[in-house]
């Protein structure tokens, strides 16, 4: 198989880690991002190229990685690679938007002799600086042995899930298990904390408990500084969790726990939380357990 050349679009905090990693197996030829300086520091680092439009990116690349926002903006940037592209190229998109997006994605490219992988990732900004995310990806067979190298790069886990709009599918599968990982940890350190427990040796004895999760191992430390730092913002999710909303309600179901959470983060927003990660849910927890009027006790952090 030859080798592919890689261009990369979209360098936020998870879009970096993965650019670098793509560096590192010997595979990024370009980036791109709607801030030209951003695009342009890491192209100094990493000594490729910053192209100035997503037709240049294009034309240097086969394949080119999308990582964006939101759904309007993956589209955006399909449109603006589809001048550039070589038929037969490839795009593969690591956003988190609808299934329905993916789809028409995978149409655009299509009617054009192109090919178009969906494949959102989860592992957070510690997955995408250290290679380690789990991509979950949708596409023709063939366009994903073709990205295989590609995603393998970025990821530790790469499952091909079926046709366009399944690798978004699991996605929202995904986050709808973020949001009760999250509940459940933010809950247990308000109670834990109200207990007057050492949060430190707590954290570090449940986290080799059966009650344990990634969330917990690597975000209930937060709790414990009184930070919280985004290595996903609480706006983001809030944004995943309404697509997980619409696609069940396509078959008449709501999710009650998604509700929740998407209650929960309209609160912490309208609280000047919403570019914080969302374990400062903790915060709507913890006020639980501290009665109208009254100080909260500090958190203790030692035994």
């Amino acid at each position: 198989m030859t080798r592919p050349s890689v261009g990369f679009a979209g360098l936020g905090a998870m879009g970096r880690g993965m650019a670098r990693n793509l560096h590192k197996a010997g595979l990024l030829q370009a980036v791109w991002n709607r801030t030209p300086s951003r695009a342009g520091e890491l192209a100094v680092e990493l000594g490729v190229v910053a192209d100035s439009s997503l037709g240049a990116l294009a034309r240097a690349c086969d394949t080119v990685v999308t990582c964006v926002s939101a759904d309007a903006d993956v589209l955006e940037v399909v449109d603006g690679l589809l001048p550039g592209l070589r038929e037969g190229a490839l795009v593969v998109d690591c956003s988190t938007v609808s299934a329905d997006t993916a789809r028409e994605a995978a149409r655009r490219l299509a009617s054009r002799g192109m090919e178009f992988l969906d494949a959102p990732v989860s592992g957070g900004v510690e997955g995408a600086r250290d290679g380690t995310l789990a991509i979950m990806v949708g596409g023709s067979a063939g366009a994903f042995e073709r990205g295989r190298p590609v995603l393998q790069a970025m990821g530790r886990t790469v499952t091909h899930l079926g046709p366009s709009g399944s690798g978004q599918a699991a996605k929202a599968t995904n986050q709808i298990l973020c949001a009760g990982a999250i509940q459940a940890v933010a809950e247990a350190m308000a109670f834990a904390k109200a207990q007057g427990l050492p949060l430190p040796q707590l954290i570090e004895t449940l986290g080799q408990g059966a009650g344990s999760s990634w969330y917990f191992v690597n975000r209930a430390p937060n709790v414990v500084r009184d930070a919280f730092p985004p290595g996903f913002r609480v706006r983001l999710h809030q944004k995943d969790l309404r697509i997980c909303r619409d696609m069940a309600a396509r078959f008449g179901a709501a999710l009650p726990m998604v509700e929740a959470t998407l209650e929960q983060y309209e609160q912490l927003i309208a609280q000047g939380h919403g570019d914080e990660d969302i374990s400062v849910l903790f915060r709507l927890k913890d006020a639980l357990f501290t009665p109208a009027g009254e100080p909260k006790s500090p958190t203790r952090t030692t035994g």
